[in-house]
């Protein structure tokens, strides 16, 4: 992944230093385990312990006559050790190892996104505790529905926000499962007591039946939470961006007045670029579950057609949407509510906005639906298109209505804050 979008810490897990130490933490859980296990003489466990090493240089000049990058890193780290470096590797394939490192990898870098999903989730519950009466226009297909709050807009995000952090958690654990059982899966140069001491001191789960690498389901399944949590973020970006809308002008993202330039030629832009990187990011994070997907049928055992796609795609995926939940949750905290404009947008259809509590009080004052509905729809859509105040038009169509009831706005967000008040399950 470009520098742009990584985050240090996040970087470092998959990086090329960190995924060689991973695979030397698994080669020396084995050989611990082998000794634990009478294979591997105590004293060489100890030399191994003592002076296995490695440095990127060396795995990559021996890389070039190998052409078998964790064959290079073997040579190189039984080099190191001298005459104990034989037990390096031993009774191992290399998936046992790629694999077992990679569920470390995951594992670790679970840790950041679970943090920043869960960091994201609780921004949104504060800011919509902090709006639940403030009132707004709904909007169903982009056209002016009834009266909502910003509050209960932000729950809905919120709990869509708390959804992703629970598939992400389960996705996460499921993948971080790891193998030792040899060439095509049955232990013949291993065995299960072997994988087991190895997982646990990992701290992984193990793969019931690897045939020789773990099945790729598991991180198509954490790609598929990675991307469905990416299109959450686009979801809660989309409504940003529709809401900054200079005609709209209800929310707007945070702004670095005096420092931060929205155009190069026109300085009065204030322009909605995080929440539009957010959609983009989104798109990169679909496509590589998709890729994830299309790593799961390999040819009978194993073949290697998955291992080019997934060093690009785990890494980048992972690193993408660390990047897009805190890009998000500083969008969350800063962003801007502007109320005053919120309440004028609600006058834009002169009243058309009760257009339901006029049928529904027709029909209950003895008028068929069909014919309060007719009525109440000629009233309304000459306010849009003339500009008439809906109420007065009202009065003339059906004067025997109690227009105070009709027009009271308080039962739109009469249950805000029972809605909002689910939240508190969430924290």
């Amino acid at each position: 992944m470009i520098e742009r979008y990584t985050r240090p810490e996040m970087g470092a897990i998959w990086s090329e230093q960190r995924k060689l130490e991973t695979w030397l933490a698994v080669e020396l859980a084995v050989v611990e385990a082998l000794a634990e296990m009478g294979v591997v003489p105590a004293e060489d466990a100890a030399a191994i312990r003592e002076r296995a090493s490695f440095t990127r240089e060396a795995v990559r000049e021996r890389e070039r006559l190998t052409d078998h990058d964790l064959a290079a890193f073997v040579d190189v780290v039984a080099e190191s050790v001298g005459e104990a470096g034989r037990w390096i590797h031993y009774g191992l394939t290399s998936s046992d190892v790629i694999d077992t490192a990679l569920a470390l990898q995951i594992a670790e870098a679970g840790l950041l996104i679970v943090g920043g999903a869960r960091a994201l989730r609780d921004a949104l519950v504060r800011r919509a505790r902090e709006h639940v009466h403030t009132i707004c226009v709904g909007r169903t297909h982009g056209v002016h529905a009834e009266p909502t709050t910003f509050g209960i807009k932000l729950a809905g995000f919120a709990f869509e926000a708390d959804r992703n952090l629970r598939r992400l958690e389960r996705a996460i654990e499921q993948a971080s499962t790891g193998a030792i059982s040899g060439a095509v899966g049955t232990y013949a140069a291993a065995s299960p007591e072997l994988e087991e001491r190895v997982m646990r001191k990992l701290g992984l789960r193990r793969e019931d039946v690897s045939t020789q690498v773990v099945p790729r389901d598991r991180h198509a399944e954490l790609l598929q939470a990675v991307a469905l949590a990416g299109a959450g973020l686009e979801r809660l970006a989309t409504e940003i961006r529709l809401l900054q809308r200079t005609e709209v002008r209800e929310v707007e993202e945070p702004f670095r007045a005096g420092a931060q330039k929205g155009s190069s030629a026109m300085p009065h832009k204030r322009n909605p670029i995080l929440s539009e990187r957010l959609c983009g990011i989104a798109r990169l994070l679909r496509g590589y579950q998709q890729a994830a997907l299309e790593n799961v049928a390999l040819w009978h055992e194993r073949d290697i057609s998955h291992s080019s796609v997934e060093r690009v795609a785990l890494p980048d995926a992972m690193i993408l949407l660390d990047y897009a939940q805190h890009l998000a949750l500083r969008v969350v905290e800063g962003m801007r509510v502007n109320v005053d404009r919120m309440r004028r947008n609600l006058e834009l259809t002169h009243g058309a906005l009760y257009s339901q509590r006029a049928l529904l009080a027709l029909v209950a004052a003895g008028r068929s639906r069909d014919e309060a509905y007719r009525i109440v729809q000629r009233a309304a859509q000459r306010a849009f298109d003339e500009g008439v105040e809906f109420r007065e038009l009202l009065a003339q169509e059906a004067p025997e209505l109690d227009l105070q009831a009709i027009f009271d706005p308080s039962p739109f967000v009469r249950h805000a804050e029972e809605i909002v008040a689910r939240l508190d399950a969430l924290t």
